[in-house]
C-alpha cells in the first residue's frame, strides 16, 4: 500500500482550539453570564486577538506565496524557512494559541485560560508530532537542519 503524501492529521487544529475555548467559555465566562468582562480585560483580550489574527493571516499567506498547502491533511510541497518561519516552525499554531488566549481574557474565562495548556499539549502530540514525522520523512536532512535552527513554538 502506498504511503499517503500528508501528515495524516485527522482533526483540524482550528477546531481543536475552538473546542477547548468553547468549553472554557461555556462553563466559566462573563459572556455566559450575559455580561461583558471588565473593560480592561475586553481591551487587552481584543488587542491580543486582533494582533494574533493579523499574525495568523500573514503566516497562512506565506504558504500560499510559497505554493504549499496550509491545511495539515494536505501535502506539503516545500519547507518555508523565511519571514516568520525563521523564528517559529509553527507560527500559525502560535497565533491560534494567542488568539485563544485573547478571547479567553476578553470573556473573563479563567477556565479557558487553564485549559489552554491542555489544548497545546493535544496540538503538540496529535498534530505537530505527525507533521514533524511527515516532514522528516519527506524532506529528510533539509527539514532536520531547519529543526536545528528554528524553535517549535517561539
Amino acid at each position: 500500500m502506498a504511503k499517503s503524501d500528508s501528515p495524516g492529521v485527522k482533526i483540524p487544529p482550528p477546531l481543536c482550539f475552538l473546542a477547548f475555548l468553547a468549553i472554557g467559555i461555556y462553563f466559566n465566562s462573563a459572556w455566559m453570564e450575559g455580561r461583558a468582562a471588565e473593560p480592561i480585560l475586553t481591551v487587552i483580550g481584543g488587542l491580543l486577538t486582533l494582533v494574533s489574527a493579523i499574525y495568523l493571516a500573514h503566516s497562512a499567506r506565506k504558504h500560499k506565496t510559497a505554493g504549499s498547502n496550509v491545511e495539515p491533511w494536505k501535502p506539503t510541497t516545500t519547507i518555508i524557512s523565511d519571514g516568520i518561519y525563521k523564528y517559529s516552525r509553527n507560527p500559525i499554531y502560535v497565533a491560534m494559541a494567542a488568539a485563544y488566549l485573547g478571547l479567553a481574557i476578553a470573556a473573563a474565562s479563567w477556565l479557558a485560560v487553564v485549559l489552554l495548556p491542555f489544548c497545546l499539549a493535544f496540538i503538540r502530540y496529535y498534530v505537530i508530532a505527525k507533521e514533524e514525522a511527515y516532514l522528516e520523512d519527506k524532506f529528510g536532512s533539509e527539514y532536520l537542519e531547519y529543526k536545528k535552527k528554528v524553535r517549535r513554538w517561539l
